[in-house]
């Protein structure tokens, strides 16, 4: 059986660069954090590839048989635009709601999507409203330590105090101080800080701001950055495995993290920081602005200008694992068709697997197969590749269907429970009745067509005989004939 001990994995540590053995902090057990929306409108689809990428390798750390904690925060408070106003409070102005329905309304879209797309749920969801008290208490700490201070009832974190004690912000993102310097826009409460570089930890709030609580330095709200280090340090530990994110989180969210977590405890926070890539429509970056962005349940629903039909949510999720999770991933109709025509051939081909019967001995070598779709994923979840691998399991499964390749009873069983671990439980997707449907009736057209090419080939219509064939073929549907009669293949 394989287990973590038996398999060592490599992951790509953003923090150094470079691949990595994975070592956690104790054996057995992995501690995951992940940052989890800002619920204040419906999830886009940016979002959903980074959690499918999470829920991927928390899905194979416990196939591994890790016993694995994993935290996904809910920002519910803090999550500032550029003008200093809160986004969830913004919303409920714009929706006439309170901000907490607001809260509420977002986070079961957030669920909604996210059950649709099967992912599992973390082990703990926190939201920052329900940790204020331990954010007060870590900024408690700061100020104890002349890592904060605090500014016209507001608090901020003391960037060159931090540097000038070796803490060296911007080691995540590889930006230099004087670079961030250049570069600072000049935004609400500036004038408070004493550097434009240092960040809020709490912002006194505006007579019209809504959400607000009380502190020892002011009736306010806590900073965006800060509710992540005070979630993932109570729940993980002040030294824990993993944090990922998307890759516009580096910096300056995963960055403040960092710095707010080694000035409270003086040791790094996270062994492994793990970042998703970003995905584009049809070429170009996805903007509310330019009309270039859909919608979860718009793709699901066909309700939408960029698709030709609507698509499943096991095709959705399909898409997303055939590229790699530190890869950009250009989402268009082309190629959610093709992803559309690759599931329903791998799914095909596994409820098919139910029908093959045992040989005495072994044309093909499983141990090898299952051995390479292990050290696809021990290679940073390598998706893409474990799914080539899974389509030499299709032709396998085809060959043996046509009685050109032999299992022995002993190697279809471990066969068998590979297919069901890498295809079930590690990649979460699914044998759906509708697409199986789908496949019965499209198998039993082609037969229908075979049957009037045999037909044509016995009475010497040739004509007839080699159009079927070709305009089969021009729809990726491939005759072959054998000796056992006219078969076929869908490419």
């Amino acid at each position: 059986m394989r287990t973590y001990k038996n398999n060592k994995i490599k992951l790509y540590n953003s923090l150094h660069k470079q691949k990595e053995d994975f070592v956690p902090v104790h054996d057995g057990f992995v501690g995951m954090y992940v940052c989890g929306p800002t619920v204040y409108n419906k999830v886009h689809l940016g979002n959903c590839r980074t959690f499918l990428s999470f829920d991927i390798i928390n899905r194979y750390l416990r196939h591994l048989g890790y016993k694995v904690r994993y935290v996904r925060n809910i920002t519910d408070a803090g999550h500032l635009l550029d003008n200093e106003e809160d986004k969830i409070s913004k919303q409920s102005v714009l929706e006439k709601l309170e901000p907490m329905e607001i809260v509420q309304k977002y986070t079961l879209n957030f669920h909604k999507v996210l059950e649709l797309l099967n992912l599992l749920p973390p082990d703990i969801e926190p939201t920052a409203t329900g940790h204020i008290i331990e954010q007060i208490e870590l900024i408690k700490k700061l100020i104890e330590k002349e890592y904060a201070y605090v500014s016209e009832g507001s608090v901020y974190f003391n960037v060159k105090k931090y540097d000038d004690d070796g803490g060296n912000y911007g080691e995540l993102s590889k930006r230099k101080i004087e670079d961030m310097a250049a570069n600072t826009r000049e935004l609400d409460g500036q004038d408070e800080k004493e550097s434009p570089q240092d960040f809020a930890l709490w912002k006194k709030a505006s007579p019209e701001h809504i959400m607000r609580w009380s502190s020892p330095w002011s009736e306010g709200f806590p900073g965006w950055h800060l509710e992540c280090t005070a979630m993932s340090t109570k729940y993980l530990g002040e030294e824990f495995d993993i944090h990922g994110g998307g890759l516009d989180l580096k910096f300056p969210h995963h960055e403040c993290e960092i710095a707010q977590s080694k000035g409270c405890f003086n040791k790094e926070p996270v062994r492994y920081w793990l970042h998703a890539n970003m995905l584009t429509l049809n070429g170009q970056k996805m903007s509310k602005s330019t009309g270039n962005t859909i919608l979860p349940e718009e793709l699901i629903s066909g309700d939408n200008s960029f698709f030709e039909k609507p698509i499943h949510p096991m095709v959705i999720r399909f898409f997303f694992l055939q590229a790699h999770y530190r890869s950009v991933l250009d989402l268009s109709n082309d190629a959610m068709m093709a992803a559309e025509k690759g599931f329903l051939r791998l799914t095909s081909a596994i409820d098919k697997l139910r029908t093959i019967k045992p040989s005495s001995t072994s044309s093909f070598n499983v141990y090898e197969w299952v051995d390479s779709c292990y050290h696809a994923l021990n290679d940073d979840f390598n998706t893409p590749v474990l799914i080539s691998h899974l389509f030499d399991a299709v032709k396998l499964i085809n060959s043996l269907d046509l009685k050109n390749e032999t299992l022995s009873e002993s190697d279809l069983d471990i066969f068998t429970q590979a297919i069901h671990n890498f295809f079930y439980d590690v990649l979460g997707l699914e044998l759906l009745t509708d697409c199986l449907n789908d496949n019965d009736k499209l198998d039993q057209t082609i037969k229908v067509l075979i049957d009037l090419r045999n037909k044509a080939r016995l009475e010497k219509d040739w004509s007839l005989s080699d159009e079927i064939r070709d305009r089969l073929a021009a729809k990726g549907i491939i005759l072959k004939d054998g000796k056992e009669g006219t078969t076929y293949e869908i490419e």
